[in-house]
Order: structure tokens, then sequence, then C-alpha cells
């Protein structure tokens, strides 16, 4: 028996670097060697009755600065999500990233989130260094991705 839930689900991730493009850069934007395929968890194209944009990617190791995201707003909130890969220490991140929120710049070394509420100006995000690799997510409470430097496609 079929379950009726089952549209409900996502089995399998698709790209979603289109949704993206990176913060309103050229469409033909060539992600930095360390930073893994930008994965759908969860988006209206797949589940149409979702109301959040969930993504997740793999960031690899680098040794020098990585600027990843540019500057941007939406108008909906946002949660940017980090996680390391070490089960017997969780908050260890093995990596130190930037984050500037409305121009103040923040460093993080530990597993973690932020809650970027609508309109909050945030970018540049990048690494200065990852020594092993981590998860990233960014959660969108919105069905469909969009910034002030990016439209989304139809």
């Amino acid at each position: 028996m079929t379950s009726p839930y089952e549209h409900l689900f996502v089995r399998k991730m698709q790209s979603c670097i289109d949704d993206l493009v990176n913060e309103g850069a050229a469409a033909d934007i060539v992600e930095p060697d360390n930073v893994g395929a930008a994965l759908a968890l969860m988006r209206s194209k797949e589940v149409p009755q979702s109301k959040i944009h969930l993504t997740y990617t793999w960031i690899g190791e680098c040794t020098e600065p990585v600027q990843w995201v540019k500057e941007h707003e939406h108008d909906y909130d946002e949660v940017l999500i980090w996680h390391g890969n070490d089960p017997d220490n969780v908050d260890e991140l093995g990596a130190e990233i930037y984050l500037d929120i409305e121009g103040v710049r923040h460093t993080i070394t530990t597993s973690g989130a932020v809650y970027l509420p609508a309109g909050t100006r945030h970018c540049p995000l990048g690494f200065n260094r990852v020594d092993r690799p981590f998860r990233f997510s960014a959660l969108s409470l919105s069905p469909n991705y969009g910034s002030d430097e990016h439209t989304p496609k139809p």
C-alpha cells in the first residue's frame, strides 16, 4: 500500500544552484573550489505544500580565505546553520567562518546557527580557513529563495 503522505517526502536532493545564483552574480558563477554541490532538502519545487526553502552543502578544506556569498537581504526570515562532523565533539566546527550582519563582522568557530530577520542586510560570508569539511544549510522561511540581489526563476 502506498502512503498518502509520500508526496511530502524528498527522497533525493536535487541541485538548487539555480535558485541561489550566489546573490546577484552572473548565472555562470563558479562556486569556490571548497564548496560542494548546493542541494535542496526541502522546497516548493519538489513539495508544492512546502512553506520553506532549505539547502544543504558540504564545505571542504581551505587554508587561504575564501569569500562565498555576497552581501544581500531577504523579505523573509532566514536561518543559516553550520555544524562540524565530529560526533564526539559536536561543538567543534573545524573551521573559521566570517559573516557580516548589517556591516558588523562576526567570526564563527563552533557549530551553530544565526537567525536573520527579514530585511536584515547580511554577508559577505566566507571562510578564513577550513581544517576539515563541515555541513552548511540555509533555511529560508519562504517556499522560494529570493533576495534584493536575485529574483527567483519561475
